[in-house]
């Protein structure tokens, strides 16, 4: 019988698959938004709305890894089939974040609890969202003399909720390496689910209002 693989294939394709042990330890991209969305819009008493798109479907159970028709020399074809075959519908489904722990149910309570507080100060201008997925002062100007005190102390309690917050999710799905990737994300999301016209920095970090 003529073998279908040859040996530089065979190499490859083992080399493709035990590349391929590493695909549940990615950053999930999509779950991160998804959990960031949802705390988010719990933090800032926004309604949850129709997801922007619809999840990729799922890879059909029993789907075969090798094409039946491929030729004895479509090596390297029938190896890309493969690895598009074992990768992308692992990407595409992606894991579920964990987000809910005690640890980081207190903290929601905490930002939920603050949230009417900082409201009118988001609306003035006084504060904005910052670059850094935190909470940062623009304006002292707006408020009251009498009120700045408060202010800054209840932007220094938010950041401090927001970094644990970070940081706990990260634990709970036992991957401190994502911190930074969780961050990025949540610093996004809190500018895509604020009301029109709050401020917000951009990447430069250059105030900018919504």
């Amino acid at each position: 019988m003529k073998a279908l693989w040859s040996v530089p294939g065979l190499a490859l394709l083992f080399a493709l698959l035990a590349g391929c042990v590493t695909i549940n330890i990615y950053f999930p991209t999509a779950a991160a938004e998804e959990a960031a969305r949802a705390i988010v819009r719990d933090a800032l008493q926004v309604e949850e709305g129709t997801p922007e798109s619809e999840a990729p479907s799922e890879a059909e159970p029993g789907a075969m890894l090798i094409p039946p028709n491929a030729p004895a020399n479509a090596s390297l074809p029938a190896l890309a089939w493969v690895l598009d075959r074992l990768v992308s519908p692992a990407a595409a489904q992606g894991p579920d974040l964990q987000i809910q722990t005690p640890a980081i149910n207190r903290i929601r309570a905490s930002m939920r609890e603050r949230a009417p507080e900082l409201s009118p100060h988001f609306r003035s201008g006084a504060i904005g969202f910052g670059r850094n997925a935190d909470v940062a002062i623009r304006d002292l100007s707006e408020v009251p003399l009498r009120d700045r005190s408060t202010v800054q102390r209840l932007v220094s309690e938010e950041n401090s909720d927001r970094d644990s917050l970070y940081r706990e999710i990260a634990r709970a799905n036992d991957r401190p390496d994502w911190e930074d990737r969780i961050r990025e994300t949540f610093a996004r999301v809190w500018v895509e689910e604020a009301p029109s016209g709050y401020w917000y920095q951009d990447r430069d970090g250059q105030w900018r209002q919504k």
